[in-house]
């Protein structure tokens, strides 16, 4: 507190230097500087020179490196979207290829019949079969981003994006209003389809999506607007919209094709209840001597 206080009040020396000082001027002795002192900071600067210009042609020698192997991960991580995207076509080939056959067999008897229109309406509730009809479709894409956007201080460009949670609660509002099957450009949802986020990208059950963002729910186009106008989802969409130019518009459609799902994941399983023999239950099976 006393070095604060002579600081606010000018006296900068130590009473000691000060007196020194005033004896040398009242001797005639003139102050000698320091050359040791002049030597030191030149020797300062020189090295925090050396010291940046060695960190400057660091990083232009890491530069063609890092570009090269972000390049090569981009290629990387393209070859292997198309081998997924071949194979999910492989899959979808297959699956129909199955469908049919087993429509075939299961068409051979009354009771085959009614396990086939049983199997086809689990089959829809779980987004396993494709899906057409009238819908309403909603597109949602970033706002458009002005050349200083990120250098003006205090900027907020980063509001006008669609994040996951905005896709989800479109979702929701959507099943809500009674939507009878969702996609969001192209990747049909089912009851555990998880949207979220891995660093700025959308992931639709680990599938990375692409701006704009294309929402398709079926049902009746009328119905479907009525009940989805004026919903928390609608309004949350329409501020984001009003506050940071984010696009927000949805419009009808007479005729959407829906792809079916994956294959959907066993989580729980129970024996089927079968009806007893008109003998009465069957005999037990003794054990094995």
């Amino acid at each position: 507190m006393s070095l604060l206080a002579d600081l606010f009040a000018g006296r900068l020396l130590d009473p000691g230097y000060a007196e020194a000082a005033a004896r040398r001027a009242a001797a005639g002795t003139p102050a000698r500087p320091s050359r040791l002192r002049g030597t030191g900071v030149l020797a300062v600067l020189v090295l925090a020179g050396i010291l940046v210009a060695a960190a400057g042609a660091e990083v232009r020698r890491s530069e063609p490196v890092a570009a090269e192997q972000r390049s090569r991960l981009i290629g990387e991580i393209r070859t292997r979207t198309t081998e997924s995207d071949a194979l999910e076509r492989r899959v979808q080939d297959l699956r129909a290829d199955t469908e049919r056959l087993r429509a075939a067999a299961l068409a051979r008897s009354n009771e085959g019949e009614q396990a086939r229109r049983e199997l086809a309406a689990e089959a829809a509730a779980v987004a396993a079969a494709p899906a057409a009809g009238p819908g309403l479709v909603v597109t949602l894409d970033d706002a458009p981003r002005e050349p200083g956007d990120d250098a003006r201080a205090g900027a907020r460009a980063d509001e006008g994006r669609v994040y996951d949670q905005d896709l989800q609660v479109l979702v929701n509002g959507l099943w809500a209003a009674g939507a009878t099957a969702i996609a969001i450009n192209g990747l049909r949802l089912t009851p555990t389809t998880a949207v979220r986020t891995a660093g700025e990208a959308i992931l639709v059950d680990y599938r990375p999506l692409t701006s704009p963002y294309t929402v398709t729910a079926l049902g009746d186009p009328d119905r479907l607007a009525d009940a989805f106008s004026g919903s928390a989802a609608d309004r949350r969409l329409g501020a984001l919209k009003d506050r940071f130019g984010m696009r927000y518009d949805r419009r009808r459609t007479g005729e959407a094709r829906l792809p079916a799902a994956g294959s959907p994941r066993l989580r729980h399983a129970r024996p089927a209840r079968t009806a007893p023999p008109p003998d009465g239950p069957p005999a037990q099976q003794g054990r094995r001597r």
